[in-house]
């Protein structure tokens, strides 16, 4: 059986328990052994620990080295990362090493929440978003800064600007997932926007 921790807190305008607690749902379904920790010592213990997927779901907030530092250890031996929204792509804005392992970081939200756009499903062959078809979203809309050597999934429209929405890519020799919906839990809900975390989720887990 493959095992996930997943790590909340951090602004609470995300809603981290429950949309934490959505995640582990998913994962359950499928044959995971979920712990859901409510304390970045949590990730002091992947020194010794054996998990297969660490998902972050701590917006903002500070972290210190002997807290961080054996999360991007085990991920660069091997262990999956996958998350979403502010819970991955805007924690712990002074550190560039976990912002390079997530592969982007968040930069505004122009209009606020409530924005209504469209999720377009590149055309990269990937188990993650094979037979998924564009949908549409009301949530912010994150405007971001990404690395270049992502692998990108799924995109949005801010004017001429197509800005990623969901990637993935390599840290050392872990997989990293990343999907910038997921503002609270109803949108992190919606079945199109589920179904694409979940499937990364696995993927980042190399059950997929």
């Amino acid at each position: 059986m493959k095992k996930a921790l997943i790590v909340q807190g951090g602004w609470q305008g995300h809603e981290p328990k429950p949309v934490a607690d959505i995640l582990a749902g998913a994962l359950r379904e499928h044959g995971f052994e979920v712990e859901v920790a409510d304390t970045l010592d949590a990730f002091k213990a992947l020194a010794t620990k054996k998990v297969d997927l660490v998902v972050p779901e701590w917006t903002m907030g500070r972290v210190a080295g002997e807290q961080l530092n054996p999360l991007l250890e085990a991920i660069r031996g091997g262990v999956g990362a996958a998350g979403v929204h502010g819970g991955m792509g805007d924690a712990f804005r002074d550190q560039c090493e976990y912002q390079f392992m997530v592969g982007g970081q968040w930069v505004a939200h122009p209009g606020g929440d409530g924005v209504t756009y469209q999720v377009h499903i590149e055309g990269v062959p990937s188990p993650i978003t094979k037979g998924l078809k564009d949908f549409t979203v009301t949530s912010e809309q994150y405007y971001m800064h990404v690395d270049p050597g992502n692998t990108v999934l799924a995109t949005t429209k801010f004017a001429d600007v197509v800005m990623p929405v969901a990637w993935t890519r390599y840290y050392g020799k872990g997989r990293v997932f990343y999907c910038s919906l997921g503002h609270k839990a109803d949108v992190a809900r919606q079945p199109e926007v589920l179904t694409l975390v979940t499937r990364g989720m696995l993927w980042a887990a190399g059950s997929l």
